[in-house]
């Protein structure tokens, strides 16, 4: 349930509304947007009378009812406004949202040593990108591939981070982890595989770093939304979510089947500012391009890439990396559409 203050509302009339509607049992989350401000009211609101709120004050405009099993994620409980997600990094703030230029992400899946992940670091940032993904901590389906370096993979991405100025996006998968990922990565990412790890996403809920969460290879979008209301729910309001394709029958040519349908029906449910993954979309570098390029003309709000510079002899997802010239040359095509899409930073970052 909502509640929307009319404009100008006094600090004070908003103050004596919480705290009455907290005697009720309820818990108001204030939401200041562009115009109004809006009491979210979380708790059990199913036999609350919309009318009986309305009559505490001359100063709410109207209350309405969230529909949705994801209240917090719900764009209703915002009013239709969409939500921004401000990560900072060395350089200064960076904003994930609709009303704002496309993010890209890029670097290899997994971290292997010092001089790749800094040297692909800093080819990745001279091409326009904003953050560094990495894997210091890997999910594997055998439990003889390669899993990652671990804790000293951290030491590395603080060293990439240091050299190039990026911000670190990189995958918890351990509740223990939560808090020595935190100190190095500027985004805590939630992996396709513990989408619904219920004590991890409380975990990453529960402290401050902005939150990734990927899309459960099989999930259904309501699925999603519920995963990402428990972070919420934990206190953490600041969620990007990434759609990195689902599993279907066809597997012989592609990897995964790249949702890109995803991006307006997120756009009608949820405020949360949204990813878009062709790499691990398709499976398949030669894919990349056309799924990037398509996920920017639909409207994502960001896009993240595997870049390794040398994808044969990569530890991990050789195959849907792309070298970095694959990716210089794919940040120019995707400035065209970029701008044509008006999400394009401005100026656009040249190739010298």
């Amino acid at each position: 349930m909502i509640v929307v203050m009319k404009v100008g509302s006094p600090e004070a009339e908003l103050s004596r509304i919480s705290d009455e509607l907290k005697q009720w049992g309820l818990t108001p989350e204030k939401v200041v947007g562009k115009h109004k401000v809006i009491l979210g009211l979380v708790g059990d609101t199913v036999d609350l009378d919309p009318l009986q709120i309305q009559e505490m004050s001359p100063w709410i405009e109207e209350v309405l009812r969230v529909e949705k099993p994801f209240k917090r994620a719900s764009r209703q409980f915002r009013h239709g406004e969409a939500s921004d997600v401000v990560v900072s990094t060395p350089e200064g703030p960076v904003t994930f949202g609709e009303n704002h230029p496309l993010v890209v992400v890029a670097g290899p899946c997994s971290v292997e040593n010092e001089a790749m992940i800094v040297e692909t670091a800093l080819r990745v940032k001279k091409a326009g990108a904003k953050f560094l993904r990495g894997g210091a901590y890997k999910p594997r389906t055998s439990p003889y591939s390669f899993q990652g370096h671990g804790e000293s993979a951290l030491e590395l991405l603080a060293a990439a981070r240091s050299a190039s100025g990026l911000g670190v996006i990189t995958e918890v998968m351990d509740t223990a982890d939560v808090a020595k990922i935190a100190e190095v990565a500027d985004v805590v990412q939630v992996g396709a595989r513990n989408m619904q790890n219920f004590a991890l996403l409380k975990k990453v809920g529960a402290q401050d770093k902005p939150v990734l969460l990927k899309r459960g290879m099989s999930a259904t979008i309501d699925e999603w939304l519920m995963a990402a209301e428990y972070i919420l729910a934990a206190g953490n309001q600041n969620v990007i979510l990434c759609e990195r394709g689902i599993r279907t029958f066809d597997r012989q040519y592609a990897r995964n089947t790249l949702d890109l349908s995803v991006l307006p029906v997120l756009r009608s449910l949820t405020h949360l500012p949204i990813m878009i993954d062709p790499s691990h979309g398709t499976g398949r570098y030669e894919y990349v391009p056309s799924m990037a390029k398509a996920a920017i003309a639909a409207g994502t709000d960001s896009l993240m890439i595997e870049v390794h510079p040398n994808p044969a002899k990569a530890l991990s997802d050789g195959p849907q990396s792309l070298t970095p010239e694959r990716f210089d040359n794919l940040m120019q095509e995707m400035a065209v559409i970029g701008k044509a899409m008006g999400r394009w930073p401005e100026p656009a970052v040249a190739l010298v």
